[in-house]
């Protein structure tokens, strides 16, 4: 079970992007891709048959998980996640300096 998932608010710990926040847009193994960080310019050919025009297009690239924390809207930080085993074995995260769990 991944520490971060697809939709998990994130701050942004380190690089140009900082202090950021933003939504998890896809999970790549150990890197994330988070809506409005990390922008890049792609210059891209035109493609016809995909109906696509080229030029320069902005769009984000992926950033390695471990410059990325889970944002607790509860102490309004990011903060690092632990696992707690149920019961039923079903595994879930908590946040490590509350003990709240993150998908409630």
């Amino acid at each position: 079970m991944n520490r971060i998932k697809k939709g998990d608010q994130v701050i942004v710990t380190a690089g140009k992007d900082k202090g950021k926040k933003g939504d998890v847009v896809r999970v790549l193994g150990d890197k994330v891709v988070v809506s409005n960080i990390n922008i890049i310019k792609r210059h891209t050919k035109p493609n016809p048959q995909a109906n696509q025009p080229g030029g320069v297009i902005e769009r984000e690239a992926p950033i390695h998980i471990s410059n990325v924390m889970l944002f607790n809207p509860a102490s309004g930080k990011g903060e690092r996640i632990g696992f707690k085993v149920l019961e039923d074995g079903r595994k879930l995260r908590v946040f490590r300096s509350s003990g709240e769990a993150v998908d409630a």
